[in-house]
């Protein structure tokens, strides 16, 4: 098998992966005459449940502060075992057991446990991650760390070394690696990768850094993708968007050294196409934007392999973007398809081709050696912080986009065996054995589901609210725009970094724009826009 195994650090990550496992678990089949396009031994582990039936849950191990877990209990309804406190304590004498008022279970919640319809779901309705969630978890998956409480005005945990600290205390007492990460990875056949989602801009980066530290050191060769979520910024005072990008700064620091690929991930200012519609303000909205576009661009990892479909792995994937050695901060866009024709997702036919040329007038450039410019695709929702290239308010001409890799993913049910046979042929007459193409196609005919837990963001051309699947283009990119947002962070928050690391991290910073610059250079007027 080719086992991935997730690591979910966060409220803003729960929320993520919570789009992203429901979307897994809808690509069930239950028909004998059914079997779906997508291997779930990739994400899901089998085990025993308390009265000896099969289980089929996550491999996921999830962090949250005290009360981030919501409505979800440690102990389910296929792992119902006895989890009293006074009959576990070592303690022999008389103990007194205190228990917080619980959190009633929301109506969505109520029904999926009565085996009923839910209702719908609404902004209102949704408080927690774990309102909306479908999956059932190991009791090894969930881990609550006490020391900080959601939400709280006291003690926010929201600068970076509270993170750090948090992570290096625990680890200590705990070998986190050793308790909560390694069962589930001696369980692996053959592990292709770890992947983590985060928050890369309050403390949840910090300890995701030492994280990260602490996985390199076991699991030196493994590619390991991180998924950093920021909460949208706009409308905060100045004191909290600094502190914001000083973390963000502090993570992209240390994740650049540790990570095989680092994607950012952060709701753009500008306004979003007609084909989108979500409230900024509801953080249900915004990690269903982004779990699209992550689930759209990993999914080719976990499709069944056969002679028609040709799955990827994330070793692979990272080989093709990150084409010299450096540069793993990678650039993650997506459009939304208004038109898109019913099916049964997950259960049809697909095909994907690698290296063939793609639609929507994508084209290679086939003398570049820098990064192709005519195969390069730019999608219409950029979710990369392309603010980040307004921190620089200095009125220095911007570079254009320099394509060094690119991932193109298409996934929704138009008909494309035609046209990857003729790509196909295309790319092997294009380029053969002579170099290395800039652009990589993945194609394949499930799309992407809307299930009754995911929000209704996504619109047809005529306004009217997408239904049962949408699909969706991806395209994940190295490119030369990260020189740019990284020095404009770099000048915004290096006055505001203590003195002991301000030296340090403007250094690293200044090392990772400059990477982004290899195979071309800024000395012609070509290089810049005419904005």
């Amino acid at each position: 098998m080719r086992e991935i195994i997730t690591l979910q650090l966060g409220q803003q990550s729960n929320y993520l992966a919570s789009h992203f496992w429901n979307a897994q678990e809808s690509y069930f089949t239950y028909g004998a005459d059914e079997e779906s396009l997508v291997d779930h031994d990739v994400h899901f582990r089998p085990g025993i449940g308390s009265d000896g039936s099969e289980t089929f849950m996550p491999r996921t191990v999830i962090y949250d502060l005290k009360g981030g877990f919501g409505t979800l209990r440690k102990i389910n309804a296929l792992y119902d075992i006895d989890d009293d406190a006074a009959s576990s304590s070592l303690w022999s004498g008389q103990t007194v057991v205190q228990r917080q008022q619980p959190i009633a279970a929301s109506s969505y919640q109520q029904s999926l446990d009565a085996g009923q319809a839910p209702p719908e779901l609404t902004t209102s309705t949704v408080r927690y991650w774990s309102d909306f969630n479908r999956v059932y978890y190991h009791p090894k998956s969930i881990i609550q760390l006490s020391e900080y409480e959601l939400n709280s005005t006291v003690m926010p945990f929201e600068k970076w070394h509270m993170g750090e600290e948090l992570f290096a205390s625990l680890d200590k007492e705990h070998d986190l690696l050793d308790r909560d990460l390694r069962p589930f990875v001696e369980e692996a056949d053959q592990i292709q990768g770890l992947q983590i989602m985060t928050g890369l801009d309050d403390a949840w980066a910090g300890f995701a850094a030492k994280y990260m530290e602490r996985l390199r050191d076991e699991y030196g060769k493994t590619p390991i993708w991180v998924f950093g979520v920021q909460e949208p910024s706009r409308g905060l005072p100045r004191e909290k968007r600094l502190l914001k990008l000083v973390n963000k700064a502090r993570a992209l620091t240390e994740l650049n050294l540790q990570a095989s690929l680092v994607i950012p991930l952060a709701l753009p200012e500008t306004p979003l196409p007609a084909t989108v519609r979500l409230d900024p303000s509801s953080p249900w909205h915004v990690s269903a934007l982004f779990a699209a576009a992550l689930e759209s661009i990993t999914l080719y990892t976990r499709l069944r392999t056969s002679d028609r479909v040709y799955s990827s792995n994330f070793g692979s994937m990272t080989d093709l973007l990150n084409v010299f050695g450096k540069q793993t901060i990678a650039n993650l866009e997506m459009s939304i398809s208004g038109d898109s024709k019913p099916h049964p997702n997950g259960k049809n036919g697909g095909t994907n081709g690698l290296n063939g040329r793609g639609e929507n007038g994508v084209d290679f450039d086939e003398e570049s050696e820098s990064g192709s410019q005519k195969g390069a695709a730019t999608l219409d929702i950029d979710l990369s912080s392309p603010q980040d290239l307004n921190l620089d308010s200095s009125g220095r001409r911007r570079r254009k986009r320099r394509i060094f890799s690119q991932i193109l993913a298409d996934r929704g049910p138009d008909d494309l065996e035609q046209a990857d046979i003729q790509h196909d042929l295309e790319a092997r007459e294009m380029f053969g054995m002579r170099r290395r193409p800039k652009v990589h196609n993945y194609r394949s005919r499930v799309a992407f589901p809307i299930i009754d837990s995911y929000p209704k963001i996504f619109r047809d051309v005529y306004g009217r609210p997408l239904k049962d699947h949408v699909s969706i283009q991806t395209a994940i990119s190295t490119d030369s725009t990260v020189t740019d947002k990284v020095k404009a962070l770099r000048n915004t928050v290096l006055r505001s970094i203590g003195l002991e690391d301000r030296e340090t991290i403007g250094n690293e910073l200044a090392e990772i724009a400059d990477s982004y610059k290899e195979g071309w250079s800024s000395d012609s007027d070509e290089d810049y826009d005419d904005e």
